[in-house]
Protein backbone atom coordinates (compact mmCIF):
# COMPACT_ATOMS: atom_id res chain seq x y z
CA UNK A 1 0.00 0.00 0.00
CA UNK A 2 1.20 3.62 -0.36
CA UNK A 3 2.66 5.72 2.44
CA UNK A 4 -0.03 6.41 5.03
CA UNK A 5 1.71 7.31 8.29
CA UNK A 6 3.59 10.35 9.57
CA UNK A 7 5.71 12.21 7.02
CA UNK A 8 8.90 10.23 6.39
CA UNK A 9 11.10 13.15 7.45
CA UNK A 10 9.41 13.24 10.86
CA UNK A 11 9.23 9.51 11.47
CA UNK A 12 12.83 9.01 12.65
CA UNK A 13 12.22 11.57 15.41
CA UNK A 14 8.80 10.30 16.52
CA UNK A 15 8.96 9.80 20.30
CA UNK A 16 5.44 9.96 21.71
CA UNK A 17 4.28 9.83 25.30
CA UNK A 18 2.89 6.33 25.85
CA UNK A 19 0.85 5.44 28.92
CA UNK A 20 2.71 3.33 31.47
CA UNK A 21 1.05 1.91 34.61
CA UNK A 22 2.61 2.87 37.93
CA UNK A 23 3.10 -0.74 38.93
CA UNK A 24 4.66 -1.85 35.62
CA UNK A 25 7.97 -2.96 37.15
CA UNK A 26 6.35 -4.61 40.16
CA UNK A 27 3.89 -6.42 37.89
CA UNK A 28 6.63 -7.97 35.78
CA UNK A 29 8.94 -8.67 38.73
CA UNK A 30 6.13 -10.60 40.39
CA UNK A 31 5.28 -12.40 37.14
CA UNK A 32 8.86 -13.59 36.61
CA UNK A 33 9.27 -14.54 40.27
CA UNK A 34 6.18 -16.74 40.00
CA UNK A 35 7.56 -18.39 36.87
CA UNK A 36 10.98 -18.97 38.43
CA UNK A 37 9.35 -20.73 41.37
CA UNK A 38 8.93 -23.62 38.93
CA UNK A 39 11.95 -25.70 38.01
CA UNK A 40 13.12 -24.78 34.50
CA UNK A 41 13.48 -28.54 33.93
CA UNK A 42 15.22 -28.24 30.56
CA UNK A 43 15.09 -31.37 28.42
CA UNK A 44 17.10 -31.81 25.22
CA UNK A 45 16.57 -34.93 23.15
CA UNK A 46 18.56 -35.62 19.97
CA UNK A 47 16.43 -35.96 16.83
CA UNK A 48 17.34 -37.29 13.42
CA UNK A 49 16.63 -34.28 11.24
CA UNK A 50 18.62 -35.73 8.30
CA UNK A 51 21.14 -32.89 8.58
CA UNK A 52 24.80 -33.89 8.38
CA UNK A 53 26.25 -30.52 9.35
CA UNK A 54 23.80 -29.48 12.07
CA UNK A 55 22.98 -31.22 15.35
CA UNK A 56 19.28 -31.05 16.17
CA UNK A 57 17.58 -31.49 19.54
CA UNK A 58 13.98 -31.39 20.66
CA UNK A 59 13.86 -28.78 23.43
CA UNK A 60 11.37 -28.56 26.29
CA UNK A 61 11.42 -26.16 29.26
CA UNK A 62 9.03 -24.73 31.84
CA UNK A 63 7.55 -21.34 31.00
CA UNK A 64 4.76 -19.35 32.59
CA UNK A 65 2.98 -21.30 35.32
CA UNK A 66 5.43 -24.16 34.91
CA UNK A 67 3.71 -25.02 31.61
CA UNK A 68 5.91 -27.04 29.29
CA UNK A 69 7.07 -25.11 26.23
CA UNK A 70 8.60 -26.71 23.15
CA UNK A 71 11.31 -25.54 20.78
CA UNK A 72 14.32 -26.68 18.80
CA UNK A 73 17.96 -26.45 19.77
CA UNK A 74 20.28 -26.51 16.76
CA UNK A 75 24.05 -26.12 16.61
CA UNK A 76 26.86 -26.70 14.12
CA UNK A 77 27.96 -30.32 14.11
CA UNK A 78 31.46 -31.09 15.36
CA UNK A 79 31.96 -27.91 17.42
CA UNK A 80 32.33 -28.61 21.12
CA UNK A 81 33.26 -25.17 22.45
CA UNK A 82 30.65 -22.84 23.96
CA UNK A 83 29.11 -20.77 21.16
CA UNK A 84 27.24 -17.47 21.10
CA UNK A 85 23.52 -18.18 20.83
CA UNK A 86 20.46 -16.74 19.11
CA UNK A 87 16.98 -17.25 20.58
CA UNK A 88 14.23 -16.63 18.03
CA UNK A 89 10.54 -15.90 18.62
CA UNK A 90 7.93 -16.50 15.96
CA UNK A 91 5.46 -14.40 13.99
CA UNK A 92 1.71 -14.49 14.59
CA UNK A 93 0.24 -17.95 14.10
CA UNK A 94 3.59 -19.63 13.50
CA UNK A 95 5.09 -22.68 15.17
CA UNK A 96 8.55 -24.18 15.42
CA UNK A 97 8.02 -26.28 12.28
CA UNK A 98 10.90 -28.53 11.20
CA UNK A 99 14.61 -28.16 12.05
CA UNK A 100 15.58 -28.13 8.36
CA UNK A 101 13.68 -24.85 7.87
CA UNK A 102 15.76 -23.02 10.50
CA UNK A 103 19.36 -23.35 9.42
CA UNK A 104 20.63 -19.78 9.01
CA UNK A 105 21.95 -19.24 12.52
CA UNK A 106 23.56 -22.67 13.07
CA UNK A 107 25.06 -22.45 9.57
CA UNK A 108 26.61 -19.14 10.62
CA UNK A 109 28.24 -20.78 13.65
CA UNK A 110 25.73 -19.95 16.38
CA UNK A 111 23.89 -22.13 18.81
CA UNK A 112 20.23 -21.54 18.02
CA UNK A 113 16.96 -21.90 19.93
CA UNK A 114 13.55 -21.32 18.39
CA UNK A 115 10.66 -21.08 20.84
CA UNK A 116 7.19 -22.36 20.06
CA UNK A 117 4.48 -19.78 20.82
CA UNK A 118 1.92 -21.37 23.11
CA UNK A 119 -1.42 -22.08 21.50
CA UNK A 120 -0.21 -21.12 18.02
CA UNK A 121 1.30 -23.01 15.12
CA UNK A 122 -1.52 -23.48 12.65
CA UNK A 123 -0.24 -21.17 9.90
CA UNK A 124 0.39 -23.51 6.98
CA UNK A 125 3.28 -21.47 5.61
CA UNK A 126 4.79 -20.49 8.96
CA UNK A 127 5.43 -23.77 10.75
CA UNK A 128 3.33 -26.07 12.88
CA UNK A 129 3.43 -25.81 16.65
CA UNK A 130 3.66 -28.29 19.52
CA UNK A 131 2.87 -26.17 22.61
CA UNK A 132 -0.68 -25.77 23.98
CA UNK A 133 -1.87 -22.85 26.09
CA UNK A 134 -3.64 -24.56 29.01
CA UNK A 135 -4.99 -21.30 30.49
CA UNK A 136 -8.58 -20.24 29.86
CA UNK A 137 -9.74 -16.68 29.30
CA UNK A 138 -12.89 -14.59 29.38
CA UNK A 139 -14.70 -12.99 26.46
CA UNK A 140 -12.35 -12.27 23.58
CA UNK A 141 -12.31 -11.52 19.87
CA UNK A 142 -10.93 -14.26 17.59
CA UNK A 143 -7.13 -14.32 17.79
CA UNK A 144 -4.88 -13.77 20.81
CA UNK A 145 -4.68 -10.02 21.41
CA UNK A 146 -7.85 -9.76 23.52
CA UNK A 147 -7.50 -13.04 25.40
CA UNK A 148 -7.63 -12.06 29.06
CA UNK A 149 -7.87 -8.37 28.22
CA UNK A 150 -10.10 -7.67 31.22
CA UNK A 151 -7.17 -8.11 33.62
CA UNK A 152 -3.43 -7.85 32.81
CA UNK A 153 -2.76 -10.84 35.09
CA UNK A 154 -4.87 -12.99 32.78
CA UNK A 155 -3.62 -11.70 29.45
CA UNK A 156 -2.27 -14.15 26.90
CA UNK A 157 0.88 -12.12 26.22
CA UNK A 158 1.78 -12.05 29.90
CA UNK A 159 2.23 -15.79 29.48
CA UNK A 160 4.04 -15.52 26.15
CA UNK A 161 6.48 -12.81 27.27
CA UNK A 162 7.28 -14.91 30.35
CA UNK A 163 7.88 -17.95 28.12
CA UNK A 164 10.27 -15.75 26.14
CA UNK A 165 12.32 -14.87 29.22
CA UNK A 166 12.42 -18.51 30.28
CA UNK A 167 13.58 -19.49 26.80
CA UNK A 168 16.67 -17.29 27.29
CA UNK A 169 17.28 -18.84 30.68
CA UNK A 170 16.88 -22.29 29.14
CA UNK A 171 19.30 -21.41 26.32
CA UNK A 172 21.92 -20.25 28.83
CA UNK A 173 21.74 -23.63 30.55
CA UNK A 174 22.28 -25.67 27.38
CA UNK A 175 25.52 -27.56 26.73
CA UNK A 176 27.61 -25.73 24.18
CA UNK A 177 26.17 -22.25 24.84
CA UNK A 178 28.15 -19.29 26.15
CA UNK A 179 25.61 -17.83 28.61
CA UNK A 180 27.13 -14.34 28.36
CA UNK A 181 26.51 -14.17 24.62
CA UNK A 182 22.82 -14.82 24.02
CA UNK A 183 20.94 -12.61 21.54
CA UNK A 184 17.20 -12.48 20.88
CA UNK A 185 15.34 -11.87 17.64
CA UNK A 186 11.98 -12.23 15.93
CA UNK A 187 9.70 -10.83 13.24
CA UNK A 188 6.39 -9.04 13.93
CA UNK A 189 4.91 -10.87 16.95
CA UNK A 190 8.41 -12.29 17.40
CA UNK A 191 9.73 -8.73 17.39
CA UNK A 192 7.27 -7.82 20.14
CA UNK A 193 8.48 -10.73 22.26
CA UNK A 194 12.08 -9.78 21.48
CA UNK A 195 11.53 -6.22 22.72
CA UNK A 196 9.78 -7.38 25.87
CA UNK A 197 12.45 -9.95 26.70
CA UNK A 198 15.22 -7.38 26.17
CA UNK A 199 13.48 -5.14 28.70
CA UNK A 200 12.83 -7.91 31.22
CA UNK A 201 16.18 -9.72 31.28
CA UNK A 202 19.77 -8.86 30.37
CA UNK A 203 20.68 -10.14 26.90
CA UNK A 204 23.73 -9.55 24.74
CA UNK A 205 21.86 -8.12 21.75
CA UNK A 206 18.31 -7.70 20.42
CA UNK A 207 17.05 -7.70 16.83
CA UNK A 208 13.32 -6.80 16.65
CA UNK A 209 12.24 -7.09 13.00
CA UNK A 210 9.14 -5.03 11.98
CA UNK A 211 7.95 -5.50 15.58
CA UNK A 212 4.30 -5.61 16.59
CA UNK A 213 2.74 -4.43 19.89
CA UNK A 214 4.53 -1.11 20.31
CA UNK A 215 2.50 2.07 20.85
CA UNK A 216 -0.46 -0.28 20.88
CA UNK A 217 -3.21 2.31 21.06
CA UNK A 218 -1.92 4.02 17.93
CA UNK A 219 -1.65 0.67 16.17
CA UNK A 220 -5.23 -0.20 17.09
CA UNK A 221 -6.50 3.18 15.91
CA UNK A 222 -4.70 3.32 12.57
CA UNK A 223 -3.38 -0.06 11.31
CA UNK A 224 -5.36 -0.79 8.12
CA UNK A 225 -4.92 -4.57 8.44
CA UNK A 226 -3.60 -7.27 10.72
CA UNK A 227 -4.38 -8.41 14.25
CA UNK A 228 -4.73 -4.95 15.82
CA UNK A 229 -8.25 -5.22 14.35
CA UNK A 230 -9.02 -7.76 17.09
CA UNK A 231 -9.07 -4.93 19.63
CA UNK A 232 -11.29 -2.81 17.40
CA UNK A 233 -13.69 -5.75 17.09
CA UNK A 234 -13.72 -6.27 20.85
CA UNK A 235 -14.25 -2.58 21.66
CA UNK A 236 -17.00 -2.22 19.06
CA UNK A 237 -19.02 -4.58 21.26
CA UNK A 238 -17.56 -3.61 24.67
CA UNK A 239 -17.87 0.16 24.28
CA UNK A 240 -17.64 0.77 28.02
CA UNK A 241 -14.24 -0.94 28.36
CA UNK A 242 -12.02 1.31 26.23
CA UNK A 243 -9.75 2.71 28.95
CA UNK A 244 -9.60 -0.57 30.91
CA UNK A 245 -8.61 -2.40 27.74
CA UNK A 246 -5.78 -0.04 26.87
CA UNK A 247 -4.58 -0.08 30.47
CA UNK A 248 -4.22 -3.87 30.29
CA UNK A 249 -2.40 -3.59 26.96
CA UNK A 250 0.00 -0.99 28.40
CA UNK A 251 1.67 -3.76 30.42
CA UNK A 252 2.54 -5.40 27.10
CA UNK A 253 3.47 -2.31 25.12
CA UNK A 254 6.88 -2.52 23.48
CA UNK A 255 7.56 1.15 24.18
CA UNK A 256 7.42 0.52 27.93
CA UNK A 257 9.62 -2.55 27.64
CA UNK A 258 12.06 -0.81 25.28
CA UNK A 259 12.64 1.94 27.84
CA UNK A 260 14.12 -0.69 30.16
CA UNK A 261 16.30 -2.51 27.62
CA UNK A 262 20.05 -1.91 27.62
CA UNK A 263 21.48 -4.35 25.07
CA UNK A 264 22.46 -3.01 21.65
CA UNK A 265 19.54 -3.36 19.24
CA UNK A 266 19.01 -3.61 15.51
CA UNK A 267 15.44 -2.68 14.57
CA UNK A 268 13.86 -2.84 11.14
CA UNK A 269 10.91 -0.82 9.89
CA UNK A 270 8.95 -0.86 6.63
CA UNK A 271 7.45 2.49 5.74
CA UNK A 272 4.40 1.04 3.96
CA UNK A 273 3.64 -1.53 6.65
CA UNK A 274 -0.15 -1.73 7.20
CA UNK A 275 0.15 -4.25 10.07
CA UNK A 276 2.77 -2.53 12.25
CA UNK A 277 2.60 1.13 11.21
CA UNK A 278 6.10 2.61 11.01
CA UNK A 279 5.36 5.23 13.66
CA UNK A 280 4.70 2.44 16.17
CA UNK A 281 8.09 0.88 15.44
CA UNK A 282 9.89 4.21 15.74
CA UNK A 283 8.04 4.89 19.00
CA UNK A 284 9.77 1.87 20.54
CA UNK A 285 13.14 2.37 18.86
CA UNK A 286 13.28 6.03 19.93
CA UNK A 287 12.47 5.14 23.55
CA UNK A 288 14.91 2.21 23.61
CA UNK A 289 17.31 2.38 26.54
CA UNK A 290 20.44 1.13 24.77
CA UNK A 291 22.32 1.70 21.52
CA UNK A 292 19.90 1.46 18.57
CA UNK A 293 20.28 1.07 14.83
CA UNK A 294 17.16 1.19 12.63
CA UNK A 295 17.24 -0.41 9.18
CA UNK A 296 14.62 1.23 6.94
CA UNK A 297 12.77 -0.35 3.98
CA UNK A 298 10.94 2.58 2.31
CA UNK A 299 8.81 0.67 -0.21
CA UNK A 300 8.02 -2.50 1.72
CA UNK A 301 4.93 -3.56 3.61
CA UNK A 302 4.88 -5.99 6.54
CA UNK A 303 7.31 -8.37 4.85
CA UNK A 304 9.94 -5.75 5.67
CA UNK A 305 13.44 -6.62 4.55
CA UNK A 306 13.01 -10.43 4.62
CA UNK A 307 16.35 -11.95 3.54
CA UNK A 308 17.94 -8.53 3.07
CA UNK A 309 17.33 -7.93 6.76
CA UNK A 310 18.63 -11.38 7.66
CA UNK A 311 21.86 -10.58 5.82
CA UNK A 312 22.05 -7.30 7.75
CA UNK A 313 21.48 -9.16 11.03
CA UNK A 314 24.25 -11.64 10.28
CA UNK A 315 26.77 -8.84 9.76
CA UNK A 316 25.53 -6.76 12.71
CA UNK A 317 25.48 -9.65 15.17
CA UNK A 318 28.98 -10.76 14.18
CA UNK A 319 30.16 -7.31 15.28
CA UNK A 320 28.33 -7.44 18.60
CA UNK A 321 28.91 -11.05 19.70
Amino acid sequence: MPLFDIDTERLPHYRPDVAEPDDFDAFWAHTLAEARAHDLAVEVTPVDAHLRLVEAYDLTFSGFGGHRVKGWYLRPAGLDEPLPAVVEYLGYGGGRGFPHTRLTWPAAGYAYVVMDTRGQGTAATNGHGATPDPVGAGVAAPGTLTRGVEDPHDHYYRRVYTDGVRAVEAARSLPGVDPARVAVTGVSQGGAITTAVAGLIDVAAAMPDVPWLSHIRRGVEMAPSGPYAEVRTYLAAHRHRVEETFRTLSYLDGVNHARRAQAPALYSVALMDPVCPPSTVYAAANHYGGEVTVEVYPFNEHEGGTEFQRERQLAWLAEHL
